[in-house]
Order: C-alpha cells, then structure tokens, then sequence
C-alpha cells in the first residue's frame, strides 16, 4: 500500500511480533499436540485403529509446524485443497514478489506478523483435514469451554442484570436507556480480555464480575466514542418507520465469556428498539485458539438455555428464539481467515463486502480484527483511525478492543508516548481499551455553496428525479454529523458553511448543482470537476 508504513514483523527483535513468534506460537502448538494426544483413547474408541493412525499423522505435522516456526524455515505452500487453499497460495506468491532476489522465500520472523501469524492457524487446521477420520477435530474446542466454564460466575451476573433490565427497559427514559447502552458496551469492551491466543491457550477467563468495576476502568479507555455510537442509534430510532429495519452487525472474536459479553449487548440492542436485527459473523474453521465459529456460538446459547439458573436460563431461552425468528442471523465466511487486510475485501471477497454494505452499524470486536482493519502497520499514534483503514468503509463502523498487540492509531498528540514512559508494555497487556467509531470515510474536499453552483457549470448529468432518488435514501444523514466533525484537516472547516447536516443536503439535493452529489451506500461525496 503506497504511502503507508511498513508491517509488522518479527524481524524486530524483542517486539511483540518477534515474541509471538519466538515464544507464543510454539506454545500454541505444543497446546494443540499435547490435546491430540491426550484425546488417543477417544478417537480410537470412535474410529479404531484408524483414528490411531489419524491422531499421530496429525502430531507428526503439527511437529513439523513447529520446528518450521523455531527455525525460521521457508514459508511453504498449502498442498491439502480446501475452498481457500489457491487464495492463500496466491497470498503466499505475492509476499514473496514483495522480496530481493537476494532474500529468498518468505520466512516466519521476515514476513509480516499478520500473514506469519494466519499462516499457523491454517496451517493447523491443513494438519486435521489431512488426517482424517479426526479431520473435525477442534484441537482448541477444549480451551474454548474451559474458558466458559471458568467464567460461569461472571456469566450469572451478567445474566442476572440482563434479566432485570428487561423487566424495566420500555419505561427507561432516554438517559437511563444511554446510560444502560454504555454500560453493556463497556462490559462487551472488556470481555474482550479473555483472549486465549494472548494467554498461549492458557486459562484466560472472566473469574469476577466487572459490572461493578466498570467506573473505576473507564480511565483505562484510551479512546471513547460510545456517545458517538449512541447518536447514531438513537437518531435512526426516532426517525425511522415503523415497518422499517435497523441492523447492527457484530464481527464476533472470543468465544466463551466475551462471546455471553456480545450477545447480551445484542439482546439490548434488540429489546431497547435500538436495532430490530443483529448480524453475528464468525469463523468458519478453529482460529487464534479462542475465536467463535458456528459450533461454539450454538453451544454456547444451549449452555445457557440450560443453565440450572432461571435468570440465566431465561437468556437462553430468549437467544435460542431470536436466532430461530431471524431477529438474529449468524454468518461465516471464509475471509475472516485468510491473511488478507479488510481494505481488501472488496476485491477478494466482494459478497461479504455487499452484505456488510447492508448494515447501518458493525461493531469489529477484538485485535485480530483491529489489526486487519489497520493493515497491522507501524502507524504514529496520532494517525487518524479512518486514514489508516485505507478506504475499508461498507458502512458506519466502529472497533472495540483491549489492546493486544503493538498498534495503536487516534490518540492525541503525546499520549502514546507518555503511555510508552510510563508503562512499557501498555500496547500489548490488554489492560486498555479502545472504543472508536462510527466511521464513514468522506472522499475529496466538500464543496461548499460556491463551488456547488460552478460544478453546475461543469458537470450537469445528474437529472432532479435522479437526485431526488438518491435523496430518498439519505435520511438518516443528520444522524451520521458528527462523524464529519471527527474527520481532520478540510472536513472539519468545510463544516462551518451549512449549520446541520440537513443545510447540507438541501444544499447538495438543489435542483441548480446537478453535477454534485452523495453516494449514502459508500458515504462519500462525488464532486466531479471539482
């Protein structure tokens, strides 16, 4: 990407990356052997010697995985076909035209630490469909409902409070609903710490209730925009139609507790009006050791559905039906695994794009999706968190996440490095949390009335009935304002000649400046001529 820092990588050595590399992903894959192993008399009970067979051909490659990794081999290609092995074949070719002639094949601590790190998950999952009759076997399945467990108490709170809310939730006034709102925000925030990749599939659950730590955390989030969040939802609430949807989309990460942290927040999303449909988008194949797919979003609502809480239970209960209502709807898709930055996906998988382009919101949780979202490179603090998703916009978005990993874009001038002196490891503890957002990326100088009237001149193709089509869909613009204000340099002053978004589409949607207009599906501005 032209213009844009390096990635990062492990050859920076002593970085989170090189760590990662050195350390974290041969514990990994230790993990993922010793539950193999550990799991022998099961699979031979199940499949016979043939499952023998299949548990050591697993071990055997999983072995070879790791000396691959701890030697700094060459990246090799994927050989087991699977619906994605040519895309990540052609990846592969492409990081190695990015090299010398002089630097060889890609290698693990050279090549950037998104792809290295992708790389090993797939190659894991390559290890199990090459031994069947375990090729469905999830070495990180047991990890995953460790974490659940373990988190059983803070679930019930969570539960609990979620149960009581509902019973109260269509008086609430629109502060106490804001207030709520921001509450299960911040807790989905900061259920994203249960991270097993971080951990090396180490226990890594939620022992304690953080409802009621949630105001002594909040000096911890280094960016908030939830005010931003709530005028988006609130406003298309009051001004949509009765009959009308209002869709929220959820890039899920952890399974387990921060998966319960998600799906209550979705639940009030729904029972609020806030949103009349939630869209779930999970991995199709065992990823970074925690992340959800179908099975455990399934398992885990039947959990609760079962729970011998009736609190917890009634939770269940109620997900079970909206799932099977279509209120909620899970996606997967096989580019949420393949190494490739969001700012791709238009090209590489153009239908999830179009089905993103769907949503009014999508909320990506985690780092792993904050990292694809930024290209995983070596940005200043201060960049703008839309410049450096490099014109990855289907919709309104925003990023929740502790930070995991050594990133960190939109923060004011000298707070990261007052961060660095103070707390060396700030960027990679999990102890912050960063939540920004909706953006909408706007494209060229906006025209003010002056240039409107000249682009008239220059450019009249747009006929009034075309204009007015388009105009039909931008009414919830004044809810989306703020999100001008929020962008640097010419936007924000380009602001100051209309006094509200609404000024400003009259402007645009006038019958003399045929040659400018708003394209609401990409949100950006088109100012041909100009």
């Amino acid at each position: 990407m032209a213009g844009s820092p390096p990635p990062l990588s492990g050859q920076d050595e002593g970085s989170f990356a090189y760590l990662t590399i050195k350390d974290r992903i041969p514990q990994i894959l230790t993990k993922a052997i010793d539950t193999l192993h550990r799991h022998k008399n099961e699979m031979f009970e199940k499949h016979g010697e043939k499952g023998i067979e299949a548990e050591k051909k697993a071990i055997s490659l999983l072995s070879k995985l790791r000396n691959e990794s701890q030697t700094d081999k060459p990246i090799v290609p994927l050989v087991e076909k699977f619906v994605d092995t040519d895309i990540w074949n052609q990846y592969l070719e492409h990081q190695h035209s990015l090299l010398n002639d002089s630097d060889g094949k890609p290698r693990w601590f050279y090549s950037p630490w998104l792809f290295v790190e992708c790389y090993m998950y797939r190659r894991i999952h390559e290890a199990v469909i090459q031994s069947p009759p375990i090729d469905d076997f999830d070495v990180f399945k047991e990890s995953k409902e460790q974490n659940f467990f373990e988190s059983l108490e803070s679930i019930m709170a969570l539960c609990i409070h979620l149960r009581e809310l509902m019973k109260t939730v269509e008086h609430l006034d629109e502060n106490q609903l804001k207030n709520e709102f921001f509450k299960l925000l911040q807790i989905s925030l900061w259920g994203n710490k249960c991270d097993l990749s971080l951990s090396g599939g180490e226990s890594s659950s939620q022992k304690t209730s953080i409802i009621n730590s949630l105001e002594d955390l909040k000096p911890f989030i280094l960016v908030n925009d939830m005010e931003h969040l709530w005028s988006l939802l609130s406003n298309r609430k009051k001004t949509r139609e009765k009959a009308s949807i209002v869709r929220v989309d959820i890039v899920l990460d952890n399974s387990g507790f921060e998966l319960v942290t998600d799906l209550t927040l979705a639940d009030f999303l729904l029972s609020s009006k806030l949103a009349t449909e939630v869209h779930f988008y999970g991995k199709m194949i065992p990823w970074f050791v925690s992340d959800t797919t179908i099975h455990d979003f399934n398992w885990l609502i039947e959990q609760v559905k079962y729970s011998d809480h009736k609190r917890v239970s009634e939770c269940g209960v109620n997900w079970e039906n909206y799932v099977k209502t279509g209120r909620w709807v899970y996606h997967d898709h096989i580019f949420w695994t393949l190494p490739h930055e969001f700012c791709a996906m238009s090209q590489v998988a153009p239908d999830l794009y179009a089905e993103l382009q769907k949503a009014h919101l999508i909320l990506f949780k985690g780092d792993l999706n904050y990292r694809k979202l930024t290209g995983d490179r070596k940005w200043e603090f201060t960049v703008p968190f839309h410049q450096a998703l490099n014109g990855f916009h289907p919709a309104p978005l925003c990023s929740i996440r502790t930070l995991k990993a050594e990133i960190q874009v939109g923060l004011q001038p000298g707070q990261g490095e007052q961060l660095s002196a103070s707390e060396p490891n700030w960027l990679t503890t999990g102890k912050y949390g960063w939540d920004t957002g909706p953006v909408t990326t706007l494209e060229q100088h906006p025209p003010n009335r002056s240039q409107c009237q000249d682009a008239m001149v220059q450019n009249a193709t747009h006929s009034p009935a075309q204009k007015r089509t388009v105009m039909g869909n931008l009414l919830s613009l004044s809810s989306l304002a703020w999100t001008y204000r929020d962008l640097r340099g010419p936007w924000a002053s380009a602001l100051e000649h209309s006094n509200t978004s609404w000024e400003w589409m009259r402007i645009l949607s006038e019958d003399e400046v045929p040659g400018v207009w708003l394209d609401p599906t990409h949100a950006r501005i088109h100012a041909p001529g100009l």
